[in-house]
C-alpha cells in the first residue's frame, strides 16, 4: 500500500510539471499565433505612449506569471509527500516579509505614477489648438457636428431636441451659425491637426471608443467630456499597414447602453487635410439641415425657449 501511494504521488508530481510545461509553452504559442489579431500601430501621438505602457505592464505582468507558475510546479513535485521527510517549522521571517512587501510595492507605484503622468499630460493639459468636434450618443446611434470657422461650437441643449434637430442646437447662439453636422454614418477627421473632441450623450452613459486612435471616453447625460488628440495615419495608409484594403476606422460604443447596444457603430474617415477640406464644404451646416428654413427653425424655437 506504501509503494503503491508513493508511485501515485510520484505519477501526479510528474503529471504536475507535464501540465506546466505544455500550458506555458502553449501560452507562448497562442500568444504568438493570434497577435496577428490584434489592434495595429496606434494613430495618433498619445497612442504610442499608451502603447509603450501597455506592453511595459504586459512584461511585468509576464514575468511574475511565469516565475509564480514555474516556482508553484516546481514545489509541487520536488516537496511530493515522503514518509522519511518532515516539514522545517518556519514561523516567520521578517527580511523575507520586507522584501516581498516593499519590492511589490515599489514596482505598482513605478507603474501607477508613470500611468497617471500619463493620463493626465493626456487629459488635462490646457488645449487650445484643436479643431472643435463633438460626438453625440443616442440609442442607439452617434452624432458628429463640427465647429465652422470660428471654432466654437453652437450652444445646446436637450429641451430643444425635435426629429429635425437632434442635438438641441440652440440656434439663437451666433456660434451656431456657421456648425456642421454630417449626414450618413460616417466622420472624418485630418491627419495631423490636433483634435479637440468634445462628447454627449442624451439618454443612458454611452462609451465613445476609437481603437485604432487609442480614444475613449464615457458620453454622460447632463455632462460635457472631452478628449484631446493628434491623427497620426490616414485610412489609406492604415490599409497598407495592415494589408487590408477593406480596413475602416470606426467609433464604438464599449459600454452596454441597452438591446441593441451591438449596433452602434460609425465609420471614421482619416484623410489629408486638403481632402477634409474639399468634403467639408460638401456638409450643410447645423441650421440648414433641418425640413425647414434656418429661420423657421429659429421662430418654432421661441416656444421652447421660453420655458428654459
Amino acid at each position: 500500500e506504501e509503494e503503491e501511494q508513493n508511485r501515485d504521488n510520484k505519477t501526479n508530481a510528474i503529471l504536475s510539471m507535464a501540465f506546466m510545461i505544455i500550458g506555458l509553452v502553449l501560452i507562448v504559442y497562442m500568444t504568438l499565433r493570434y497577435s496577428k489579431f490584434m489592434l495595429p500601430r496606434p494613430a495618433t501621438e498619445h497612442g504610442v505612449e499608451t502603447d509603450n505602457l501597455l506592453w511595459i505592464n504586459f512584461g511585468v505582468i509576464g514575468i511574475v506569471f511565469f516565475a509564480t507558475q514555474i516556482a508553484l510546479y516546481w514545489f509541487a513535485y520536488k516537496y511530493r509527500y515522503d514518509k522519511n521527510r518532515r516539514a522545517y517549522f518556519y514561523p516567520d521571517n521578517h527580511k523575507l516579509e520586507l522584501i516581498w512587501t516593499v519590492v511589490p510595492t515599489i514596482v505598482l507605484a513605478a507603474l501607477i505614477i508613470t500611468g497617471l503622468n500619463s493620463w493626465n499630460k493626456i487629459t488635462q493639459s490646457n488645449h487650445t489648438d484643436g479643431m472643435k468636434v463633438q460626438v453625440y450618443g443616442y440609442q442607439f446611434n452617434w452624432i458628429a457636428r463640427y465647429a465652422g470657422k470660428d471654432n466654437t461650437l453652437g450652444a445646446s441643449n436637450y429641451k430643444l431636441i425635435t426629429d429635425d434637430n437632434g442635438l438641441g442646437v440652440d440656434y439663437r447662439d451666433k456660434a451656431s451659425a456657421d456648425d456642421i453636422m454630417t449626414t450618413g454614418n460616417e466622420m472624418r477627421l485630418p491627419v495631423g491637426v490636433p483634435i479637440d473632441m468634445e462628447f454627449n450623450s442624451r439618454d443612458v452613459i454611452h462609451s465613445a471608443y476609437f481603437p485604432h486612435l487609442r480614444v475613449q471616453m464615457n458620453c454622460v447625460p447632463g455632462m460635457t467630456t472631452k478628449f484631446y488628440f493628434k491623427p497620426t495615419i490616414t485610412t489609406a495608409e492604415m490599409r497598407k499597414i495592415t494589408g487590408d484594403p477593406n480596413f475602416d476606422y470606426v467609433l464604438l460604443c464599449n459600454k452596454i447602453c441597452g438591446v441593441a447596444h451591438y449596433t452602434m457603430k460609425m465609420k471614421l474617415v482619416i484623410e489629408t487635410p486638403e481632402e477634409f477640406q474639399a468634403w467639408i464644404k460638401t456638409q450643410k451646416p447645423v441650421m440648414e439641415t433641418a425640413t425647414g428654413t434656418a429661420s423657421n427653425e429659429t421662430a418654432s424655437q421661441k416656444k421652447s425657449v421660453a420655458s428654459l
